[in-house]
């Protein structure tokens, strides 16, 4: 059901228990999720999002904490389900806005404390975690933290308890049968929960609107051994630079295959050496550096690089460019997308695909191969049934996802005869009471984005400025006026966005907004040429209003006048 905005009024009642999503409900990544109970609050998972066109030179966006930063006195941890960005990339960059205890499993925190260490912070404070049926109470919060399959090593659900009620919060997951890595997601802590009593289920959409189920993992090794086997020539494959379990499928189906293999990117390279200080990829062969690669035959090496998504700056689109220090694609290679497009990067990705062919190197994706190349660690819908059967949740709450898939996590637990299904968006505060869930408030939410500086919100001058040079050109224009405000110089114009110099015609334009310059100057009074405010305003009106009419768009104009 559908959630209108009201009155915004922060009504908290200390006995009732509360969830807030501050990201992630209606949107992939930015995940921030909060529960509100006795006056306190705890949070789950801090991530980043990719900033799409409407933020010009900003990369990543973050979740803006100031509701909870304000309330920070009351915040008693954070808990970190799982080390993918979405869900743990910004804590770094917040965690001094909030200061809290942060928990999560060892392999977490050991991604958790490279990114601290990235960004200059200190003074965090990081308590483990184990996935054992230990419970721990965290403020008026009692968690325990259940193994689940994911694509990325101790993912752990967090199973809430409160004398309200029991709260399953899934994080991501699926029921992978054989997972490389892990002991996967395991009914007893879900069972035993749901024999308690479970008031909602909060959790994944991502897959929701598909049947079946995800596949495993084990799947994906047998497919890399049959596609690494068929290629003659040297092979690149490109994956998640997180999915640790993906990795040692690639080590093993190199092995098998006689091959070494060479890591290009910074992003693998430190997840590879915080999988390795935990104990994960200990029995295989380590990789062998760029150096050494150079001089191994091609039928015996391959190359795992970053980029899959179509990044302009990882290491695969640099390969496919011919720009990078280390490798160039040539005839008789193969590329192997070891993943799926992420909605939203299927240009970038076709893009990296099309400079790829053009070096005359083959493509091996799960379109042009009959191998399992990549599975998802996302539940479809018959994992997501088991899970409804296994805790008996009276409420269903989707979450991660964009609307298509909160309302089909919504419509399939209907289906599955779930009692009460709430589709929430960000900024919804939703209070349980006996049995039910209802929105009683909205929280106003936002983002701010990553810039070399520091933080600046979502809404920042300097970005929409951005967005209108990028859409509408810019205009200079420089004056020099004397005592009684002529002119004292031909006037200077620059436009950057609107004409080819190259084009006679577009450079009798820029004329035109040169002579206009003289005309408005002509017009004006003796007393107006003696206030350079003035003239630079009426300039910059009447040549934005000509380039108007001349370009059919409205630039920005900025005046500089000098007086000597």
């Amino acid at each position: 059901m559908d959630q209108k905005k009201v009155k915004h009024t922060h009504s908290i009642d200390p006995q009732k228990l509360y969830f807030l999503p501050l990201g992630g409900s209606e949107e992939f990544g930015i995940n921030l999720n909060l529960y509100a109970y006795k006056g306190k609050w705890l949070a789950i998972d801090i991530g980043i999002g990719f900033a799409s066109h409407r933020y010009p030179g900003v990369d990543i966006l973050v979740p803006d904490v100031r509701f909870i930063e304000e309330r920070k006195d009351n915040l008693v941890g954070l808990v970190v389900t799982h080390a993918h960005e979405d869900h743990i990339g910004a804590v770094a960059h917040l965690w001094t806005r909030l200061g809290c205890p942060i928990y999560c499993t060892p392999f977490t925190a050991k991604v958790l404390e490279n990114k601290f260490e990235d960004l200059q912070v200190e003074g965090y404070d990081i308590r483990l975690v184990q996935t054992n049926g230990k419970q721990h109470d965290i403020g008026p919060f009692n968690l325990e933290f259940a193994e689940v399959s994911h694509s990325i090593p101790q993912t752990a659900a967090v199973l809430i308890r409160t004398p309200v009620g029991n709260i399953v919060h899934s994080a991501d997951w699926n029921m992978d049968p054989q997972p490389v890595i892990g002991n996967g997601t395991q009914e007893g802590p879900f069972k035993k929960l749901g024999d308690e009593g479970v008031l909602a289920y909060i959790g994944d959409s991502t897959n929701a609107q598909y049947d079946g189920r995800a596949g495993s993992e084990s799947a994906v090794e047998d497919g890399l051994k049959n596609a690494f086997a068929a290629q003659k020539g040297r092979i690149i494959i490109t994956q998640f630079a997180s999915n640790i379990g993906r990795m040692q499928s690639v080590l093993r189906a190199a092995q098998a295959c006689g091959r070494s293999v060479c890591v290009l990117g910074r992003s693998l390279l430190k997840m590879n050496e915080a999988a390795r200080s935990v104990g994960y990829l200990k029995d295989l062969p380590a990789f062998v550096s760029e150096e050494r690669a150079e001089h191994i035959p091609s039928d015996q090496i391959v190359y795992v690089v970053t980029g899959s998504q179509g990044e302009s700056r990882a290491a695969l689109a640099r390969i496919a460019r011919g720009d990078h220090p280390a490798l160039d694609l040539r005839r008789g290679d193969s590329v192997i997308f070891s993943s799926k497009a992420i909605p939203g990067n299927e240009r970038e990705i076709n893009d990296v695909k099309s400079l790829i062919v053009a070096c005359g190197a083959k493509i091996v994706d799960h379109a042009s191969s009959k191998e399992v190349l990549h599975v998802s660690g996302h539940p479809y819908r018959d994992e997501l049934k088991i899970m409804y059967e296994w805790t008996r949740p009276e409420i269903v709450i989707p979450v991660h996802g964009e609307r298509v898939q909160l309302e089909a996590q919504a419509d399939w637990a209907r289906e599955c005869k779930v009692p009460q299904v709430l589709v929430p968006i960000n900024g919804a505060l939703i209070e349980f009471g006996e049995q039910q869930a209802r929105v009683i408030d909205h929280i106003p939410t936002g983002v701010l984005a990553v810039t070399p500086t520091g933080l600046i919100p979502g809404t920042h001058k300097s970005l929409t400025q951005r967005r209108k040079l990028q859409y509408e050109g810019v205009i200079f224009v420089s004056l020099v006026v004397d005592r009684r405000g002529h002119l004292a110089a031909d006037p200077q114009l620059t436009t950057h966005g609107l004409i080819d110099p190259s084009f006679k015609k577009e450079l009798e334009q820029v004329d035109e907004l040169e002579d206009e310059v003289y005309d408005i100057l002509a017009d004006m009074s003796p007393d107006d040429r003696s206030d350079d405010a003035f003239i630079a305003e009426e300039v910059r009106i009447g040549i934005r209003k000509l380039a108007s009419m001349t370009f059919r768009i409205r630039p920005r104009v900025f005046v500089h006048v000098s007086r000597v």
